[in-house]
């Protein structure tokens, strides 16, 4: 008997998560630790991955005009992206004008707003970490990824003997890590359809929500799906000059595991194991760009920040003026690198914007009840442009690919 492919088990765990979810909601807590325990196997994996992955591509990258040449390429990329997601955002918040009219007797309280907020240039002192076994078990992936790109170098600059074995113990650590990925991979219809259960049981009547959030969720995702389906093909087509097809089918898994999960950083595994084999990218590219990506790299976060600002300002009826709207587009790029990649931390990153231009804070509460939803779509458009970077990056440097 043929074996169905796992996007199609993970398209099929979908379905049927989502009418177990609507038609059985009492039941979904008999099914929804499928979706803790797979959500548990992705997160335990991701620092060790992270770690012997930039190491072991570092200390294959070799001299430092290389790894300068690629980071630079890398940064340019997410940057440039990330802008054009925002932009995007902006006109099509300023052609549907979806704020006009809308319901403020809709806001939901929000908690845990009032967290600090960290300066860009605190930022990016903090990457630099005081203690590197606490950013370990706090997940802090920028200070991860300094580190490991910090000792890979050190390593290229040791004597012989010491560059040879610790090269060779980062990438045997990096091949166990890459088979513990593949086992957990082969979990994840399972732990998809117990999260979209869990998820579609938990929300507020989504006819209603549809009714009246509909204008605000229907210009994000066109915003997106813009993004997603003809800025970053063409940019792949014409810089790349890869099928964009060909790349979405490769990377088919990731992002439906994106898509559920809302976390590009637990999707990283996943996404480094469809580019390596699917795509042809070597590791000493993935291993880069694609961790820096999870981390820096949020086009959806970016442009549903843009749109959810401006959003509220119409809902509140503040018109900003083209330097203020600037001001909105260089603050959401901003808070974009900042948020973390895990579930709902756009929510809390969009504070940052609306502080930026004076608008209440409260104004969250309009958006809070749509947010789990579009959070799902935003996330895969992350994942996609992660993914379109690594394989743009790699044919910059001259690999062949299978796409």
């Amino acid at each position: 008997m043929r074996k169905i492919p796992l996007h199609w088990q993970i398209i099929i765990a979908l379905i049927i998560g989502i009418m177990f979810g609507l038609f059985f909601p009492g039941e979904v807590i008999y099914i929804e630790w499928m979706g803790d325990v797979f959500l548990r196997a992705l997160k335990m994996i991701i620092i060790p991955l992270i770690l012997s992955s930039i190491i072991s591509g570092v200390t294959n990258i070799g001299s430092a005009e290389n790894l300068g040449r690629l980071g630079l390429k890398t940064i340019l990329y997410y940057v440039l992206t990330s802008t054009i997601a925002i932009v995007t955002g902006l006109v099509f918040v300023n052609l549907i004008k979806p704020g006009i009219g809308a319901d403020l007797g809709f806001s939901k309280e929000v908690e845990g707003l009032d967290v600090i907020q960290e300066s860009f240039g605190q930022v990016l002192i903090n990457i630099i970490p005081s203690n590197i076994f606490q950013a370990f078990a706090e997940n802090r992936m920028l200070s991860v990824i300094f580190f490991a790109i910090f000792f890979g170098f050190f390593i290229t600059r040791s004597g012989e003997k010491a560059r040879t074995f610790l090269t060779d113990l980062f990438n045997s650590l990096f091949e166990v890590m890459m088979k513990i990925t593949m086992f957990i991979i082969k979990l994840a219809p399972f732990g998809v359809f117990g999260i979209v259960a869990k998820q579609i049981a938990e929300s507020d009547d989504i006819v209603s929500l549809a009714q009246t959030m509909g204008i605000y969720m229907l210009t994000v995702l066109l915003s997106l799906f813009f993004h997603s389906l003809i800025t970053l093909p063409i940019l792949t087509r014409v810089i790349g000059k890869v099928s964009p097809l060909k790349h979405f089918r490769a990377v088919t898994t990731p992002l439906l595991t994106a898509f559920s999960t809302s976390s590009s950083s637990a999707t990283l595994p996943l996404t480094m194991q469809a580019v390596e084999d699917n795509d042809g990218v070597s590791n000493k590219i993935s291993s880069f760009t694609l961790p820096l990506g999870a981390t820096i790299n949020m086009d959806g976060t970016a442009l549903y920040e843009c749109v959810a600002a401006m959003f509220i300002a119409q809902a509140y009826g503040v018109d900003l003026s083209f330097a203020e709207q600037m001001i909105v587009v260089f603050t959401a790029l901003l808070a974009s690198i900042g948020a973390a990649g895990i579930p709902m931390a756009g929510l809390v990153m969009i504070t940052v914007v609306l502080t930026a231009v004076g608008l209440p804070l409260e104004g969250v509460g309009l958006i809070l009840s749509v947010d789990r939803i579009l959070d799902m779509f935003r996330t895969a458009t992350n994942v996609w442009s992660d993914s379109c970077g690594a394989v743009i990056i790699a044919k910059s440097e001259g690999e062949p690919l299978k796409v």
